[in-house]
């Protein structure tokens, strides 16, 4: 389980001017009071990109990641409101060295955000490429 963070005005207001998703669910409080959630919500895609800097903050891949492979049946389960608590809870599903670069694997996790009252906001598989530990004994050998 990672660290907690809340999610806070400025996330909001921030994420709407770099995605350019001005909706008014975000954006607008006078509407979105109206909508059916009763309040502004965080976007989407800002839930996923929290759980990426709470991933960050485990430090399961300090030194080790390579890159982001991919993001698999992620749903939206909840909403998330300015002033949301929310953490991390990720687990391991597979991780498989590569056959034919054994410096390397895949590590499969499913990725949760959930929010301070227990309930989980969005869920998926998130793969990531990261160096085995032939790779990491490679890279100190040649330091």
């Amino acid at each position: 389980m990672s660290p907690a963070r809340t999610v806070t005005e400025t996330d909001v207001v921030v994420y709407s001017w770099i995605s350019g998703d001005s909706n008014p669910m975000h954006t607008d409080e006078v509407y979105a009071s109206g909508s059916p959630v009763g309040a502004r919500i965080a976007h989407g895609t800002l839930g996923m990109s929290i759980v990426t800097g709470l991933s960050a903050r485990i430090g399961d891949f300090d030194g080790t990641a390579i890159a982001a492979l991919g993001v698999d049946e992620w749903t939206f389960l909840a909403p998330i409101f300015i002033g949301d608590t929310v953490h991390l809870r990720s687990t391991v599903l597979s991780a498989d060295v590569s056959r034919s670069k054994p410096d390397r694997g895949i590590v499969s996790r499913r990725m949760e955000l959930v929010n301070q009252d227990g309930i989980v906001t969005q869920r998926g598989l998130m793969k990531t490429m990261v160096y085995s530990r032939a790779g990491l004994a490679a890279s100190a050998a040649s330091n």
